[in-house]
């Protein structure tokens, strides 16, 4: 495979954090750019982060000594380094989509973290095994922008990753209604209990903005392409409650479908258990050999004992069972900062690469 040299734009944050985790030994990707703030250009990836570094492993030596961008006003520089970016900003949603926009007509792809682009009808939202070929919108969002090579690539939320995948297994079943309840971990919040403390033996019934994501953008995910964008799917109709609560990590969804032509329960683990996409197909280096496991025990998935399945790139699944007023309940688990955030960012650009969409 070709060797692609990247940027890590956001470097300071949770997800920035994790994506120089996950590229420190990939077998592709190159990190030669790190960029943040204004306030932390000059500064070195190790004096910028002193004070907030948040994950549990230390930070990879090779990255200590890397001199730090300003992600705005070095974005030229940023560009001619690089073959593309990853994006993963603290910004207000306009400034985002301008700071994106700016990079690809820069000719710079951008495999993006944030939300603000996630709604742009040309804007391939990818989670590699189940709409691998929306890149094929590529083309047309490169007509709007007027670039050869540049364009926006964006990951889906994290709150959606463990019940989006377990129903896609069983779209040819017509799923026509869905009710879900998230439970979602602090660092979803870019948090831990030492920086939020307020969270220890604490659930918080709101997390802003999340509910309308968990009922919109699964059906981006479903949708086809028409023309020049994305055309959502109508069905299955979701209503989603989005719930804060005291794990560290991991985003459990409890779900209740019906549908037009109700499965077997056997059938339904089948699927899910043999469940493959594009991402296996391609064996990309970050997919998982098994995306979705189902749990035979009662008290499975447990958050503190399956995030990590797959390296935490994999889906679990348990307690299916009849519904009094849908067809079957069950509930599911991801990890939220690797499968539902930089870890789904890292393999929807191994399938952007793999794809040909970052060849210069």
């Amino acid at each position: 495979m070709k060797q692609y040299k990247v940027g890590i734009v956001g470097a300071t944050g949770m997800v920035g954090q994790r994506f120089s985790l996950l590229l420190e030994n990939h077998p592709w990707f190159e990190v030669v750019a790190l960029a943040a703030s204004a306030r932390n250009k000059g500064k070195t990836y190790a004096e910028a982060c002193e004070g907030r570094w948040k994950m549990t492993v230390p930070m990879p030596d090779k990255y200590k000594d890397m001199v730090m961008y300003d992600a705005t006003a070095d974005a030229e520089e940023i560009a001619s380094k690089v073959d593309f970016i990853f994006c993963a900003v603290d910004m207000k949603k306009d400034e985002i989509r301008a700071l994106e926009e700016k990079y690809a007509k820069l000719e710079c792809p951008v495999c993006s973290n944030n939300s603000a682009h996630r709604g742009t009808p040309d804007v391939p939202m990818i989670i590699p095994e189940i709409n691998a070929d929306h890149a094929e919108i590529i083309p047309a969002q490169r007509k709007r922008l007027g670039t050869k090579r540049g364009f926006i690539a964006v990951k889906s939320n994290c709150s959606i990753q463990s019940y989006v995948p377990a129903l896609s297994a069983l779209m040819d079943f017509e799923p026509t209604e869905v009710s879900v309840c998230t439970y979602q971990a602090i660092s979803g919040a870019g948090k831990t209990f030492e920086t939020w403390p307020e969270m220890v033996d604490n659930v918080i019934p709101y997390i802003g903005g999340e509910e309308e994501k968990s009922e919109k953008e699964p059906m981006k995910i479903w949708g086809h392409i028409e023309g020049d964008h994305i055309e959502p799917a109508t069905v299955p109709v979701i209503s989603a409650q989005c719930l804060r609560v005291a794990c560290s990590d991991g985003h459990m969804a409890a779900a209740s479908v019906k549908f037009k032509n109700k499965p077997s329960k056997e059938v339904m683990i089948e699927r899910w258990n043999s469940f493959k996409g594009r991402a296996q197909e391609l064996k990309l280096p970050s997919a998982p050999e098994h995306y979705l496991t189902y749990c035979e025990e009662d008290n499975r998935p447990q958050t503190k004992l399956d995030r990590m399945t797959e390296n935490g790139m994999g889906v679990t699944i348990g307690r299916l069972r009849e519904d009094t007023i849908f067809d079957y309940k069950f509930v599911s688990l991801s990890h939220n900062t690797l499968r539902g955030a930089a870890g789904g960012a890292v393999l929807m650009a191994e399938l952007l690469c793999a794809e040909g969409y970052m060849d210069r």
